[in-house]
């Protein structure tokens, strides 16, 4: 027995053609989505950062480095949206050339046609890990050193027109207009702030030109046919509320200004302190870094607070309460105190207590501000160690996503899986974005803001495979279509047309016994329920008693249409067309559990728009019955009128 179940699993995991079949089909399909996603990818984050880019005069050794680490950084985003998208279209494909069918006719289930895949999804995973945790830290340090580096070159380049620009040190540059082509500036207005109020100045030039010297230390600011405006420091006049200034017109002028404008990498060493930029061993020590360093900062703080509060140092919790218990054991009132002194040192105190708690509590806020960065770059620390783990889960969710919807859907190519897989990966990006940022200002717990997206579609995956294994239908557009109708409360119209062929004619006589009745218990019902007043609230959804009448009426009232449709009678026909479909429990009560139309109830809004939509279809139902009765009585009508003609013909042929 034992020797059987091992060959058994041995079979199962020996690789078979169709493994092979299947992961060829696949891996072809996954190196071209890869290469599309990185591309889309590549081209959404180069947008972000093009105006650091353009207009730098970037080497093409600077600009490679920047595509190749941009690339490293984004491999682990875009395996996931690979898998999902590769698998969609690979089966799609196989379903869309009818291979997935004769791979169910010959016994093989879906869950044995996806085991070769399942694999390489898992090696997928693990790969995306190891970039993440090994490739990637190195790559986001050089893309934000390259960044950093770039947003420092070339400030002669980059000054916008119509707004003041500020990458210039100590100046603040103003250009109406700019001629790209020879680089020269017309309109200008600088506002120098290389001192102190007294030594600030204004210039205005019809126009100039902004140049960095060969060696990149410096700018050289020409400038033509304007004026210079200056306040003059004069140290005699110190005291005097007026400062002199000095006024000066030229045709033309050279202004030399320091700066560093070569292209350096940026010094890393601020920029490897950031979370993305470690490997999961890394991230566990630098928590624990600033857990520590954070905590010293906290216990700093502490005893600073009770320095400055009771004017003695820090000590320790039980100190603490038996120096509260002798304050409080001593028998002086405050109050009587204060009120003995005089008006003057009654202000005196209020003041110098307001002055204390105001200063203390400035105090506060501003190391609270010490300790929220330190908060943030914890939760940082931690949201990447998870963050880590998560999105190589997503390539086996996304996976379990991808091929079950191909297989329901079979539609192969790049035009239903292409939308699928965008809407798939929006939602996925908008709850991850959304958990990163809210667990990331604390606003949600860590775990629950990191696993926002993964329990979302953790279970949409389980859903579509469950029902592409069992080749159910994901979307019934008619059931789909039916509770929407009634939702809405949609009517259906009857289509009754003569048959060509009839087998039995109709019971004239019994059907028009039975419109007659059916007319008299419509009326009794509308009269004795009076359908066209407010229902009563608390029998609606508090005290509801079984009503099945109008159930009754329907079906008896089908019976009769559908005996009646044997008629060779056009006008009957045409009248049977007439007769509405009756909405059977929709004017009676919301739901058909007491409990759920008790907790409707309590929530009052949506009891409100329930209670509404039953008043409409209790009018409706008023309007049907009476449109029932006015068709009776032209139905029968017209039955006896036939059946006095048969009878009349009957007696003419005795008579004969």
């Amino acid at each position: 027995m034992a020797h059987v179940c091992v060959h058994y699993y041995i079979n199962m995991l020996r690789i078979k053609k169709l493994d092979i079949f299947v992961a060829r089909q696949f891996g072809l399909l996954f190196v071209g989505t890869f290469f599309i996603c990185q591309f889309v990818l590549m081209m959404q984050f180069l947008w972000r950062y093009v105006d650091d880019l353009i207009g730098k005069g970037l080497s093409m050794e600077v600009l490679a480095q920047f595509f190749w680490y941009m690339g490293l950084m984004l491999v682990p985003q875009a395996l996931p949206l690979a898998i999902l998208l590769s698998s969609l279209i690979t089966f799609g494909n196989l379903g869309e050339s009818s291979e997935l069918t004769a791979i169910k006719s010959a016994g093989i289930s879906l869950m044995q046609t996806f085991r070769s895949l399942i694999a390489i999804s898992i090696i997928v995973a693990m790969g995306s890990f190891y970039f993440q945790n090994n490739v990637g830290p190195n790559a986001n340090i050089k893309i934000a050193q390259l960044l950093v580096s770039m947003r420092q070159k070339s400030p002669e380049l980059e000054i916008p027109e119509g707004v003041f620009y500020d990458g210039i040190p100590n100046s603040n540059l103003y250009v109406q207009k700019k001629d790209m082509d020879t680089g020269k500036l017309y309109g200008i207005m600088i506002y120098r702030m290389t001192g102190s109020y007294e030594d600030q100045a204004i210039i205005l030039a019809d126009s100039g030109m902004l140049q960095s010297t060969a060696d990149k230390k410096h700018l050289v600011l020409t400038l033509w046919s304007g004026e210079w405006f200056e306040n003059m420091q004069a140290q005699e006049l110190a005291g005097s509320a007026s400062v002199p200034y000095r006024r000066e017109t030229f045709v033309s002028k050279e202004i030399v200004i320091n700066y560093d404008g070569d292209f350096n990498m940026a010094d890393a060493a601020g920029l490897s302190n950031k979370a993305r930029g470690k490997s999961l061993i890394q991230l566990a020590h630098g928590r624990d870094s600033l857990v520590h360093l954070y905590d010293s900062i906290g216990r700093n703080i502490l005893e600073e607070a009770n320095r400055s509060f009771y004017d003695r140092p820090y000590v320790a919790k039980e100190d603490s309460a038996r120096a509260v218990e002798k304050a409080m054991a001593k028998t002086y009132s405050i109050d009587s105190v204060f009120a003995k002194v005089t008006a003057e040192k009654k202000l005196q105190a209020v003041n110098n207590a307001l002055n204390r708690v105001q200063s203390q509590s400035m105090e506060l806020e501003f190391r609270s501000i010490v300790t929220t960065d330190g908060d943030k770059q914890i939760r940082e620390h931690q949201i990447e160690a998870i963050r880590k783990f998560t999105l190589a889960l997503s390539c086996i969710i996304f996976f379990f996503i991808g091929a079950p919807l191909g297989a329901i859907i079979r539609k192969g190519g790049l035009g239903v899986p292409v939308i699928i897989s965008v809407l798939v990966f929006i939602i996925f990006y908008i709850l991850d974005n959304t958990g990163y940022r809210m667990a990331q200002k604390g606003l949600w717990t860590i775990a629950f803001g990191q696993g926002l997206a993964p329990v979302v579609l953790i279970p949409f995956a389980a859903f579509v495979t469950y029902k592409a294994n069992n080749d159910s239908v994901l979307f019934n557009a008619d059931v789909l279509r039916d509770m929407l109708r009634r939702l809405l409360g949609l009517r259906l119209k009857r289509n009754i047309v003569g048959k060509e062929v009839i087998i039995n004619d109709p019971d004239y006589a019994a059907d028009a016994v039975r419109l007659k009745s059916i007319s008299e218990k419509a009326k009794a019902y509308s009269a004795e329920h009076r359908l066209a007043s407010a229902p009563n609230i608390v029998k609606v959804f508090f005290t509801y008693e079984p009503d099945h009448e109008i159930e009754r009426i329907s079906q008896e009232l089908e019976q009769v249409v559908e005996d009646l449709g044997n008629t060779r009678d056009k006008l009957i026909i045409s009248e049977l067309n007439n007769y509405p479909v009756l909405s059977e429990k929709a004017h009676t009560r919301p739901f058909d559990h007491r409990w759920m139309n008790v907790a409707v109830a309590v929530l009052v809004p949506v009891g409100l728009v329930f209670y509404g939509r039953m008043w409409m279809f209790r009018l409706r139902l008023e309007h049907d019955l009476r449109i029932i009765r006015q068709v009776n009585n032209v139905v029968v009508k017209r039955i006896e009128d036939l059946l006095q003609a048969d009878s009349a013909d009957e007696q003419n042929g005795e008579t004969r």
